[in-house]
């Protein structure tokens, strides 16, 4: 069993964050001395991905009034539950916390890293993906939430990069550094499923919850209205 110990610190007025500290039972037995470099960064990484998991999973369980102590004990105890949904078109089934946010099962648990962690709190939109056709912020959306839904990422979207929206981004050139444009480009598709022509003012009215730091705005915009029409030849 791995061997952690946690000390709880306030962090704001709506999170606690839990510290992981080493060793773990890899350095332990790594090798009978001193562990390799490689074999403490990748117990790092291990250890730095369980707390990051931890505090999502406790801001979700703050704001749904369930008591923090009780999250980390489902953890500890590895008291997690198979959830099965459906990811990008194909059936998937999960082994994880029901309280863990859908953003950290994405990228820690199946790799899929096109979602992007941007404040974690649901304001910046950066980890925006679809659950059954409707824009969400996954890093608040807890698993047990997914169960028998379809979740689509942007690794979804087209296996090519054929979506129109992902057209349009290209040939307007939209992303600067790149990093939000995941969560626009699903904010941008979800809008076009339900609004074929949107005008400026719908496009404002969808996409106001990403933000985006390089101010692309106007290029996302013109990108939208691109994709409509792609979307209308197509």
């Amino acid at each position: 069993m791995l061997t952690r110990s946690r000390q709880w610190r306030h962090f704001d007025n709506n999170t606690y964050v839990a510290r992981v500290s080493l060793p773990t039972r890899d350095l332990a037995n790594a090798t009978q001395g001193q562990p390799s470099r490689a074999t403490r960064l990748k117990a790092l990484a291990r250890a730095d991905a369980f707390t990051k998991r931890l505090h999502a999973s406790l801001v979700i369980a703050r704001r749904n009034g369930t008591p923090r102590a009780f999250v980390w004990f489902l953890i500890r105890k590895g008291q997690f539950m198979p959830i099965e949904f459906t990811l990008n078109g194909k059936p998937q089934t999960v082994d994880v916390p029901p309280q863990m946010p859908l953003l950290w099962m994405l990228r820690d648990t199946l790799g899929l890293t096109g979602t992007k962690f941007g404040c974690g709190v649901a304001l910046c939109g950066a980890c925006t993906v679809h659950l059954d056709g409707r824009a969400v912020r996954s890093c608040q959306t807890a698993m047990q939430a997914v169960a028998g839904k379809k979740v689509t990422t942007v690794e979804g979207l087209s296996p090519d990069g054929s979506h129109p929206v992902q057209r349009a981004w290209i040939e307007e050139d939209v992303p600067q550094c790149g990093y939000c444009q995941s969560g626009q480009m699903m904010s941008a598709a979800a809008l076009l499923t339900t609004t074929a022509n949107p005008s400026d003012l719908e496009i404002d009215r969808a996409m106001r919850g990403n933000i985006c730091r390089c101010g692309t705005y106007s290029d996302i915009r013109r990108a939208i209205h691109r994709a409509a029409g792609l979307m209308k030849g197509a």
